[in-house]
């Protein structure tokens, strides 16, 4: 690699510090934590750095907004260590966790589509074969913690009457209580909430993962206003994707200039 006079030109904290936005201390708090390169020192003790370390600042604050914190700072201790491979492993995973989150977005979408299409409001999903649903609005469970029968939505929905239950006791459906019978009563909210359950359940989603989702279609108000959460949220993945490209142009340019 050719000498480059400006790879041997001296810059101050507060050089760094200026051009790229943060404090001197910050820049001091990157060097000893790793994440910049180790500072040489002057006669008279104070850190010497070069352009190179702009170079490595550059990549650690691009690499932030797509990785977050910890990441980022994994990533760019990996590169000073010499352990690059490390370092990308760690950047793959980034990119696997975004995959990852457009597929629950997309499910979450798919299985809203499916509330609003009008099988969804009328009878639901098809029960399974030598099932027959249960007459009767709305759908019930006798009292108790035993069991009972869950007539016209597990019907409706082609699953047993247990797994109803089952989603009760993980809180992904509310039924209320008759105060006159004790009877479990799935009123226009629950049987919206166990639609969507089922729908996710059907794409593949484990229930802990399928409980946060069903909080944001509570908190809402159902799944019409949650269609602006839905754009903030596809929004803030294109963002990410953005920010993951921009983090992986300024680490390439770093790790070429280390050479």
């Amino acid at each position: 690699m050719e000498s480059d006079p400006q790879s041997t030109r001296r810059l101050r904290p507060v050089d760094l510090a200026r051009v790229h936005g943060v404090s001197t201390q910050a820049v001091r708090n990157y060097e000893e934590a790793g994440i910049l390169p180790a500072a040489a020192r002057t006669e008279h003790g104070y850190r010497a750095y070069t352009p190179l370390h702009a170079r490595a600042l550059r990549a650690f604050l691009a690499l932030v907004p797509g990785h977050g914190h910890r990441t980022a700072v994994a990533v760019m201790r990996a590169v000073g260590e010499g352990a690059v491979e490390e370092a990308l492993r760690l950047i793959d995973e980034s990119h696997a966790q975004l995959l990852e989150d457009r597929r629950t977005l997309e499910s979450v979408e798919l299985a809203l589509q499916g509330l609003e299409s009008p099988a969804a409001r009328g009878s639901g999903a098809a029960p399974r074969p030598g099932r027959t649903p249960a007459p009767g609005p709305p759908a019930r469970t006798s009292g108790g913690t035993s069991g009972g029968f869950i007539g016209p939505l597990a019907g409706q929905l082609g699953i047993r009457p247990a797994t109803l239950r089952k989603w009760e006791r993980a809180g992904l459906v509310r039924p209320r209580r008759d105060p006159r019978t004790g009877y479990r009563v799935y009123d226009e909210a629950a049987v919206r909430d166990a639609r969507l359950v089922h729908q996710l359940r059907r794409g593949g989603h484990p229930l802990e993962r399928i409980g946060p989702l069903i909080e944001r279609v509570r908190t809402a108000g159902g799944p019409e206003p949650l269609e602006a959460t839905l754009r903030d949220w596809r929004d803030r993945l294109s963002a990410r994707g953005r920010a993951l490209l921009a983090g992986a142009a300024e680490l390439d340019a770093y790790l070429r200039e280390r050479g």
